[in-house]
């Protein structure tokens, strides 16, 4: 179930009360509902009558809908002046394949010159593993590692297991390439839906495994996949901890603390940073994501 106060809830309440209580936003009508009064939305559809649909739904926003190619509108578009916005663009990137062979550096310069802040590359294929890792050390803009483990488990041949033990080498092996280029890895799905047991479990295993989030299949499955994802309130007691018992034991010249009759190092201290670095950058998400009038100012 999803949280009352999710923007994605909201989005939804205000679209049934206009459409009727069965209506489903698409992404369109979701990311326009949750724009700013100083934002704009530019849309591209090809298909004359998805592209008539699509207009008239966007009356009431700021929007500005072109009856154009998607890709040929975003070259348009970029870089923005001023350089600020946000593009997402569902490519479906497998920058691995052998089609980018030809003119894959000559793509991604093109995407850095056009603004691309960064990529996410999706690892599916067992004879990729090692061309995934070669792209993530050569292309500093690619920002993470998302599995596909339908596709691996076809691949493999594998069963889906509750507790994935067909799956682990290869989340491993996905984990220790993208941590080798200090970059983001994202767990794959989980393909049952109303399934709230299951779906924590598979969350907690990829969380204690290092993995930074999970991909989904459904807004159904958020509200555990971010409680699961997210530091716990002890968690960060002990990463603060951590920080402060350290920093007085470097004061005092000593290379070493104790917490909670712990050792506690330098290695101890960088994961308790970035445990409290997430859940800062957790904490700005929600902030950004509430209604206007919910917002700090």
């Amino acid at each position: 179930e999803i949280a009352s106060e999710h923007p994605y809830r909201r989005v939804l309440a205000r679209v049934r009360a206009a459409h009727g209580a069965r209506a489903y936003p698409g992404s369109p009508l979701i990311a326009a509902s949750l724009l700013r009064p100083t934002d704009t939305i530019h849309l591209a559809e090809r298909h004359p009558a998805e592209f008539a649909a699509l207009a008239e739904a966007m009356l009431p926003y700021p929007a500005l809908v072109y009856p154009v190619d998607g890709f040929a509108k975003a070259h348009e578009l970029t870089p923005p002046t001023p350089r600020r916005g946000l593009m997402l663009v569902d490519h479906h990137c497998h920058l691995d394949f052998p089609d980018f062979d030809a003119d894959r550096d000559e793509m991604l310069s093109r995407a850095r010159a056009r603004g691309i802040g960064g990529l996410i590359t999706i690892n599916t294929r067992v004879r990729r593993f090692a061309a995934v890792q070669a792209i993530a050390a050569a292309h500093p803009r690619l920002e993470g590692f998302v599995l596909g483990t339908n596709d691996l488990a076809k691949e493999l041949g594998a069963a889906h297991t509750p507790g994935r033990e067909p799956l682990l080498a290869s989340l491993g092996m996905t984990l220790l390439a993208a941590r080798a280029e200090g970059l983001v890895c994202v767990d794959g799905v989980h393909n049952t839906l109303q399934d709230d047991a299951g779906l924590r479990a598979v969350c907690t295993q990829g969380r204690d495994m290092g993995f930074d989030g999970k991909t989904l299949i459904h807004p159904a499955q958020i509200a555990i996949t971010n409680e699961v994802f997210a530091p716990a309130p002890a968690e960060l007691d002990l990463a603060r901890a951590q920080v402060a018992a350290f920093g007085a034991a470097e004061a005092r010249g000593e290379g070493v603390a104790v917490v909670d009759g712990r050792i506690v190092e330098n290695l101890h201290v960088a994961t308790a940073r970035r445990l409290l670095a997430r859940a800062a950058a957790i904490a700005a998400l929600a902030s950004a994501g509430a209604a206007p009038e919910e917002r700090k100012p």
